[in-house]
């Protein structure tokens, strides 16, 4: 799992119940929106997200009048696929991390 995909689940888990669009998204997490997109997309398509578009009527009750978002939330698994991935991301990482022999020695 990328460093980009571990921010942008690590973002939708501070509040994962909560639908959010993607320039808050590339916002909160620091990533670019040509990085969120693609990210939010994959997570889709792996059933961990659902996404919706923004009722029309809320866009005319803005000023000035914007596009419409489209909203990514977990689904009903999603949540929990996100924690399990991003736990073993970082056990694995850590794990490879701590069985790297220091500079000048063998492996074992």
């Amino acid at each position: 799992m990328t460093l980009q995909t571990q921010l942008v689940l690590r973002t939708l888990l501070e509040t994962p119940a909560k639908a959010r669009y993607g320039l808050e998204l590339s916002d909160a997490a620091g990533l670019p929106t040509g990085t969120i997109h693609p990210i939010l997309a994959r997570l889709e398509g792996a059933g961990w997200l659902e996404s919706f578009w923004e009722d029309r009527n809320e866009i005319e009750k803005t000023d000035p009048p914007r596009p419409r978002r489209r909203y990514y939330r977990f689904t009903s698994g999603g949540t929990e696929e996100a924690r399990v991935a991003l736990a073993r991301a970082y056990l694995g990482g850590r794990a490879s991390a701590r069985l790297r022999p220091a500079p000048g020695q063998t492996g074992v």
